[in-house]
């Protein structure tokens, strides 16, 4: 039966998980103020999942369709946008690919597509005149999306600075306050559900990764290839190496980083674990909560802080984009008017930087002083020398505190300290004020 459309916006949904399942959720309890916002209702007709016999959380009512033919929610005339929650870039991309064929507006959640493949979603939507917004994309509930692209338009963009992924967060916050060593923090969340099975995307940055690509492109009006960017990950962070930077006023986080280095427009980025002082605001953002600040040349420093994932955290900014379309707003999905160039990027070996560094190595004689000179060779100097009581293992902990260096003078001050001394173990943080 068709569905009357004069005062609807007719999506159709692809995925039923946690986001798809939050997002019809809100789609009942908020009914009344979705219309009071945009003037229409939205009415969902399509669910497409993979499996059709699989049981769900949440209830769909009779008059919702459910397949398992993507075609029936690309190729319907009567459905006006396609939310994509599945994940994954393949079958999303033929989704978003065709539904923008097929004249569609996309809502979508997916980070990973956006960041390595979504230059031509981007240039195919702007082609057919269609709206693709994905403020869910990046830290969940906070409208950072939106807060670039249109509050901060009139801005440069300095720098952005975040905890982008509430997993390592919360790995790293429970390794903190109760000492845990990795695996045991990863097991919590694991078993509280902030963690995969397979946790990889998460604990090694590459989840962080996505979503600081699309910062980047909203923050400074171009693509920085996915590929070449640095990325650091938290897995072999020792529950020594939290406590010593405890010691020091610091908490260790899992950072993206952006910033504009000069006028000639390069972009220094990465995302790598860093100790934060306890006094900056990041250093307090605990458990799986997500926070970015931003300095921007008119507006100053803004703090942006919530929940970075969950059900109906990641729902709402992924309404508040059908919204957006119900709306019936300009496009505007890049925050950009012309195609984004590629990012000039600044050497990361070049970015400068104070140190932590933590070796395990003999109590001897002559140990400090032949550090010190591996150091001092590469002219790097030390703020801070603390060494702590001998390990079951007969070893020491030494930690170094060094002025600003670069990275590529640490790299060769590691390799020679190596070479010369062969501690059992060598780690390294950059330090954020």
């Amino acid at each position: 039966m068709a569905t009357d459309k004069s005062d609807a916006l007719v999506i159709g949904l692809a995925g039923l998980g946690t986001v798809g399942g939050g997002l019809v959720t809100l789609l009942q309890s908020n009914r009344d103020i979705i219309e009071r916002r945009c003037g229409k209702r939205i009415v969902l007709k399509r669910v497409l999942v993979h499996n059709l016999q699989k049981k769900r959380k949440v209830t769909l009512s009779p008059d919702i369709d459910i397949t398992d033919d993507l075609t029936k929610l690309t190729d319907d005339p009567e459905i006006d946008a396609i939310v994509e929650v599945i994940g994954g870039k393949t079958t999303a991309q033929t989704i978003i690919d065709r539904a923008l064929d097929h004249g569609k507006h996309i809502v979508t959640a997916n980070k990973a597509l956006l960041a390595e493949k979504g230059l031509p979603l981007f240039a195919k939507a702007k082609e057919k005149n269609r709206i693709l917004r994905y403020e869910a994309s990046v830290a969940g509930a906070i409208p950072i999306v939106q807060a670039l692209k249109d509050s901060l338009a009139s801005n440069h963009i300095l720098s952005l600075l975040g905890i982008l992924n509430g997993t390592s967060n919360f790995v790293l916050s429970q390794m903190t306050a109760r000492n845990l060593d990795f695996a045991t923090a990863l097991k919590e969340a694991q078993d509280k559900g902030y963690a995969e099975a397979d946790p990889s995307l998460d604990i090694d940055g590459f989840d962080a990764a996505h979503k600081l690509i699309l910062l980047i492109r909203l923050a400074f009006g171009v693509h920085y290839d996915y590929a070449s960017l640095p990325i650091q990950g938290i897995r072999d962070l020792s529950a020594m190496d939290i406590r010593l930077a405890n010691e020091l006023g610091y908490h260790i986080k899992l950072i993206g980083s952006a910033k504009a280095t000069d006028q000639s427009g390069k972009i220094e980025a990465g995302v790598f674990p860093a100790l934060v002082s306890h006094s900056f605001l990041l250093a307090r953002v605990e458990g799986a909560f997500n926070a970015i600040h931003i300095r921007a040349n008119a507006a100053g420093s803004l703090f942006f802080h919530g929940r970075g994932a969950g059900d109906l955290p990641t729902a709402s900014a992924v309404l508040a984009d059908l919204l957006a379309v119900a709306r019936e707003e300009y496009p505007n999905n890049t925050g950009f008017a012309l195609d984004l160039p590629s990012a000039t990027i600044f050497p990361a070996s070049d970015s400068c930087s104070c140190y932590y560094m933590r070796l395990m190595v003999d109590d001897a004689p002559g140990v400090l002083r032949d550090i010190a000179g591996c150091m001092a060779a590469q002219g790097i100097s030390m703020s801070h020398v603390m060494q702590r009581q001998q390990e079951e293992s007969g070893k020491v902990p030494l930690v170094l505190m060094t002025h600003e260096t670069t990275e590529r003078a640490m790299q060769k001050a590691k390799q020679e300290i190596q070479e010369k001394l062969h501690p059992t173990e060598m780690v390294s943080f950059k330090v954020l004020a």
